[in-house]
């Protein structure tokens, strides 16, 4: 399965290291953006993606936005992340996939990983056997994506 987020507004941009646009759906956005502060897309699109992930394999969104205020992205941001994962039904996930998502909508975009360290992550590892596993819910329900 093969992942590309398009945002044609910003594909012409040669650097996109100092952005200052307030651009985007609030319930992607990552919370620089909403800050008004100076970002890097490529950490913002990291956030992003981690949102669109989280949705692939729960099927809701993770928070209704990713500030402060918000019940859940504040479970995330106080270090309740058992509490954030009951409530979310993730609880069953793989430890792996909750460290991947936690990582990838980390309040500091310094803190995110990588698109290297993202290829890297235990979770995107493709088993020797080439075989999901199924003893998560996230494995179960890309079995069922992918049939």
């Amino acid at each position: 399965m093969t992942i590309k987020v398009a945002d044609f507004g910003f594909a012409t941009y040669k650097s996109v290291s100092k952005l200052q646009s307030y651009r985007g759906t609030k319930t992607y956005m990552a919370p620089e953006i909403k800050e008004g502060k100076v970002y890097d897309g490529r950490q913002v699109d990291i956030f992003s993606v981690g949102v669109i992930l989280f949705i692939i394999v729960m099927g809701i969104f993770p928070f209704q936005e990713a500030i402060k205020d918000d019940y859940y992205y504040k479970l995330l941001l106080s270090g309740k992340k058992e509490k954030y994962w009951k409530k979310t039904g993730g609880d069953e996930l793989s430890p792996e996939f909750k460290d991947l998502i936690e990582k990838m909508v980390n309040h500091d975009p310094t803190k995110r990983p990588t698109i290297k360290e993202l290829l890297n992550h235990p979770w995107m590892q493709i088993p020797k056997d080439g075989k999901i596993p199924d003893s998560s819910k996230c494995g179960k329900k890309i079995k069922e994506m992918i049939g």
